[in-house]
């Protein structure tokens, strides 16, 4: 499996973006937050979602930032104006 392919826990995620893994538990509920992959009962991130997250959530003024909700729960918790 490719590096940005590899599956990772919710902690490993959680440490890899340093953030509580409760954060991600809440924004999986609330469809914020990176994409999941779910194997069964079990709760997956891939490496390439996790960078896309980040990189779709870098702003270069606080006013660019505005909170929502996508549809469908798909991308990130927050969005450029």
């Amino acid at each position: 499996m490719a590096d940005r392919d590899t599956l990772l826990t919710t902690r490993q995620a959680a440490e890899l973006l340093n953030l509580k893994e409760s954060t991600l538990e809440q924004w999986r509920w609330q469809g914020k937050g990176p994409q999941f992959v779910k194997l069964g009962r079990c709760v997956r991130y891939r490496r390439a979602d996790l960078e896309a997250f980040t990189e779709g959530n870098i702003f270069r003024s606080a006013t660019e930032v505005q909170p929502h909700t996508e549809p469908g729960g798909r991308g990130g918790h927050l969005r450029r104006s």
